[in-house]
């Protein structure tokens, strides 16, 4: 086992990050760990993204974030959280899996895998910061896991005069489209309910429903796949079942939240809403020592939390374990 720390922190999003930060300027010792690359949900966004958010609104730990724009793009943002590693002196381990954690005598045993071995480090207290991308909401229909169908969308250079299918309602779903059309491609949207999800950006519905006008977008309200195979998918709707042309398939259905690491420790999730039992206060669950932050807390309401107010979350947990440190 290696040399203990005061923070475990599961999750190098940007979340996870400003709980680092925090704790460092508590005087806490801090590690982080992720499956993937520092801030991997944010890599994870399609290539020319612009952020919603201001540059302001998303930085952490008082570290400016300088802009071209008006508001950051995705590259923009992967360099300035990198920077903040750098120049906060984080210690992040990246590609390193968290496995499991395991309450011990005086804390938790965080057990983690490389490429090349297994680690276990000692801390005193943990965060789970891992929010939704590494689990991908599933249609559970046959033919979901071929190649040419995806929960992730980059861009749409790849389906350039080909029959893309998106499925999904809500503002994910309506801007790949968007962009697919914008790349030449010939789009289908399928989604279950009558209307858009709540989620959608204003300013993005008019372009989207001008396209489903001219027939660019060929749209299927109140409809499900039933099954996705080579080059087509099985569709049900309102007018029975029908088959699609398909020769890229984007799943736009959203992440859950995992309870991978959380339930073994006790972790209790609210059964409707799926927000884990914690303090807002301090962000404690009903495990002492377990802390949730980030976009985890909002259960199924991804939308309620993200890194606008995610971000203020390390300073509740590091300032109370930074009092309860003193009152030992």
């Amino acid at each position: 086992m290696s040399a203990g720390v005061d923070l475990a922190i599961v999750g190098a999003g940007p979340c996870g990050l400003a709980a680092a930060v925090a704790a460092k300027r508590h005087g806490l010792s801090a590690i982080v760990f992720d499956r993937g690359s520092v801030v991997s949900s944010i890599e994870q966004y399609p290539t020319y993204i612009t952020f919603f958010s201001t540059a302001e609104k998303i930085s952490i730990g008082d570290f400016p974030f300088p802009v071209a724009g008006e508001k950051p793009t995705r590259r923009e943002a992967m360099a300035y959280y990198r920077g903040v590693v750098a120049q906060a002196g984080l210690t992040v381990r990246t590609f390193e899996k968290v496995e499991r954690i395991e309450r011990t005598t005086t804390g938790f045993a965080v057990h983690t895998r490389t490429a090349e071995a297994a680690h276990v480090t000692a801390a005193r207290a943990v965060v789970i910061a891992t929010g939704y991308f590494a689990t991908p909401r599933a249609l559970g229909v046959p033919g979901e896991s071929l190649p040419h169908v995806t929960h992730y969308f980059r861009e749409g250079h790849e389906a350039f005069q080909r029959d893309a299918l998106v499925v999904g309602g809500g503002n994910s779903a309506v801007e790949t489209a968007l962009d697919l059309v914008g790349v030449g491609a010939r789009v289908t949207v399928v989604h279950l309910g009558p209307t858009f999800d709540r989620t959608i950006k204003p300013w993005v519905r008019p372009a989207f429903e001008g396209y489903v006008a001219d027939g660019r977008i060929r749209m299927r309200w109140d409809t499900r796949v039933t099954a996705i195979r080579p080059a087509w998918a099985e569709v049900t709707g309102p007018g029975g079942t029908e088959t699609v042309r398909a020769d890229h398939v984007y799943l736009m259905t959203g992440f859950s939240p995992s309870s991978e690491l959380t339930g073994p420790l006790g972790v209790r999730f609210d059964p409707e809403t799926n927000v884990p039992e914690h303090d807002p206060a301090t962000m404690e669950s009903n495990v002492p020592g377990v802390h949730v932050a980030g976009v985890l807390v909002s259960g199924n309401d991804a939308n309620r939390i993200f890194i606008e107010n995610g971000r203020d979350h390390g300073e509740l947990i590091a300032a109370h374990l930074a009092r309860t440190s003193t009152t030992r």
